[in-house]
Formats: structure tokens, C-alpha cells, sequence
């Protein structure tokens, strides 16, 4: 690590792919934990960083069987909407 990395851009996607997996991790071990609503917020915080979206817009929902689960994520992004850079 130099120190001229202090002064690079993030990036979030990894980090947030990264956040994604230990909480799936927890979620299998752990049981009543409300895993979907945390993670919304968690993606809310990470598209609006890009794009303004309406909270209402964005569906999260999870679903398990025996040996998996499923993160389905819908974002609906107006035609319109201005991208910025993060």
C-alpha cells in the first residue's frame, strides 16, 4: 500500500458486494432477523449515490429453500433520470 492510495477513488461496488455476501452468510445461521429491510436500505443508499429513484420504486425480496436462497432486487429507474458520477 502506498500513501498515494489514500487519495484514489473508492470503489463501492465491490465493497458493497462484499457487505451482500457476509449478510447472507448471517442470515442462514441466524433466524427472525429482518435481513430484506436492511438490505434495501443498504441498496437504497447505494443507487441514490447514482441515480434518484423514488424509495417506493425499489423491491427487495428473498426467497429460501432448503439448500439456497434468492435476492431479487427490482428498481425501476425513470427514462429521464439524470446519472452523477459517484
Amino acid at each position: 500500500m502506498s500513501i498515494f492510495s489514500i487519495f484514489s477513488k473508492q470503489r463501492t461496488a465491490p465493497a458493497a458486494r462484499e457487505r451482500l455476501q457476509v449478510l447472507l452468510a448471517h442470515e442462514r445461521v441466524s433466524a427472525g432477523s429482518d435481513l430484506v429491510s436492511l438490505l434495501r436500505e443498504e441498496i437504497l443508499a447505494v443507487i441514490a449515490k447514482h441515480v434518484q429513484v423514488d424509495s417506493e420504486r425499489v423491491r427487495v425480496t428473498m426467497d429460501r429453500d432448503e439448500h439456497m436462497s434468492i435476492l431479487e432486487i427490482d428498481v425501476e429507474i425513470p427514462l429521464g433520470a439524470s446519472v452523477r458520477a459517484a
